[in-house]
């Protein structure tokens, strides 16, 4: 027995798909053989298996464990939850060697998708695709797995809030602060949660609906905060906290309903780890602020400017040793909760915690930032054959040019080129076919150069801006 997947389902950074479309139960069967294959040849067995709340997962969460029961894997049920729910199973279980969360992430209530871990690592890139090779070979072992269900919410809440261990009692009391869960599977753990933390507390869309009927659960969008934004107005709250669909990436508002963007949450964190972890790295995509870098070396931390992704991103706190990582699409990673894993709601007590330690409001640390000027991430149609073509002609163009006074090309991710206006960046994305561009100065002025030099590269490579691809 073999299977084929749609060729737009396999992605760089999980599975996923349109349901009834490109992706349903048959998929979900052969994600499972196949994965639980690999786990069994690697000596492992038992895997713990969670979904969202969109009205397909609990159909594909069958259809997946029927997959990996007939490849011999024992599954463990902890039903639906966050995603970061499911990395604290698969984490904090000697017995537990993998785990699959059935999520369609920030995507539109019709997608549905598979996010994984393999014996304790991010499984990504190589790893899907080889998914679908061993699907359509029929490359899938046979045997006979057993189904347990259990409970972790309480065990996983418990562990969130040993982060405020060793704070004031009456700084956090005084903490007056908003929940925006958009309907998503971060709800019940968001209820359970806030009933156990100090001060004060008011909760948006908990109950989960996979419709979402408020708003689309995306927090990087500014219209998804509005809600949040005027319940924070309307109780003189301290702040508020937002989430994505399954609970893995944070948005954040303070206290005047300005969006605090993910490299600025990243300035927070890194300002109150600084004050006892001297000299640790930080590690930030290429599409943060230069303000958050330059942050950073100044509170004695070791800046790194990092690939886009959140896997490689994971990837790269393992490697560097890294305390704290963070991404603008509000993934935001802390060492010591389940290998670095990104738990969005726990990025919300550190929140609580670096407010309450450094003794500073959250408006506070947000007013002490740069204003500086910058475009949101503009993303634009390019064709799969050119999308990495044409990065690499405007990198060899930019190293013909040699050296530039006051010029700095980064080609870590794309190129990401600083000047002494400020700095832009292009880059092919790893997961669709655009192109994703940005820029930051500190001036309009200075912004409309950057534009320009991005215009003069796109165009010198037959492209232009053109309009914006959907995310």
């Amino acid at each position: 027995m073999t299977h084929q997947f749609n060729a737009t389902v396999l992605r760089e950074y999980d599975i996923r798909g349109i349901i009834g479309e490109t992706l349903g139960p048959d998929d979900a069967r052969a994600i499972g053989r196949s994965f639980g294959t690999l786990l069994r040849r690697a000596g492992g067995k038992l895997v713990a298996v969670g979904y969202d709340g969109r009205v397909s997962s609990p159909m594909l969460e069958h259809a997946l464990i029927e997959g990996l029961t007939s490849s011999g894997c024992d599954v463990r049920r902890i039903g639906m939850g966050a995603t970061p729910m499911l990395y604290y199973a698969e984490a904090s279980a000697e017995e537990v060697d993998g785990g699959i969360q059935i999520t369609g992430s920030h995507n539109p209530a019709n997608y549905n998708g598979f996010k994984m871990v393999f014996q304790g690592r991010p499984f990504f890139g190589a790893d899907i695709q080889r998914v679908g090779e061993m699907a359509a070979a029929g490359d899938w072992d046979d045997g006979v797995g057993s189904v347990e269900t259990t409970d972790v919410l309480d065990a996983y809440i418990e562990r969130m809030l040993a982060a405020l261990d060793g704070i004031d009692p009456e700084r956090l009391a005084q903490l007056r602060i908003g929940w925006d869960a958009g309907n998503g599977s971060a709800g019940p753990a968001l209820e359970r949660l806030a009933a156990r933390l100090p001060g004060e507390h008011h909760l948006l869309y908990t109950e989960v609906d996979g419709n979402f009927p408020h708003h689309h659960p995306d927090p990087t969008v500014p219209e998804n905060l509005a809600d949040l934004q005027k319940l924070v107005s309307a109780k003189s709250l301290d702040f508020g906290v937002a989430f994505d669909g399954d609970g893995d990436r944070i948005g954040a508002v303070d206290g005047q309903g300005r969006v605090i963007w993910g490299d600025q949450l990243l300035m927070i964190y890194a300002e109150d780890l600084l004050r006892t972890r001297a000299n640790a790295t930080i590690i930030a995509d290429v599409k943060a602020s230069r303000a958050l870098f330059d942050r950073v070396a100044e509170l004695g931390g070791q800046p790194v400017m990092w690939k886009t992704g959140h896997s490689l991103i994971k990837s790269k706190m393992k490697e560097t040793g890294s305390p704290l990582a963070g991404e603008m699409s509000g993934h935001v990673f802390f060492a010591d909760t389940y290998y670095g894993f990104d738990d969005a709601l726990y990025a919300g007590v550190r929140l609580i915690a670096a407010s309450a330690r450094l003794g500073k409001s959250v408006t506070e640390l947000r007013s002490a930032m740069p204003e500086m000027l910058n475009t949101p991430e503009m993303r634009f149609q390019v064709d799969e054959s050119r999308k990495f073509a044409a990065i690499e002609e405007i990198r060899g163009r930019l190293s013909d040019a040699g050296p530039q006074e006051g010029v700095e090309v980064n080609d870590t991710d794309g190129v990401r080129v600083t000047t002494p206006d400020g700095w832009w960046l292009l880059r092919a994305s790893n997961t669709q076919d655009v192109l994703v561009a940005r820029a930051e100065s500190f001036t309009e002025e200075g912004l409309e150069k950057l534009m320009g030099q991005i215009d003069e590269q796109l165009a010198a490579s037959g492209l232009e801006r053109g309009p914006q691809a959907a995310h």
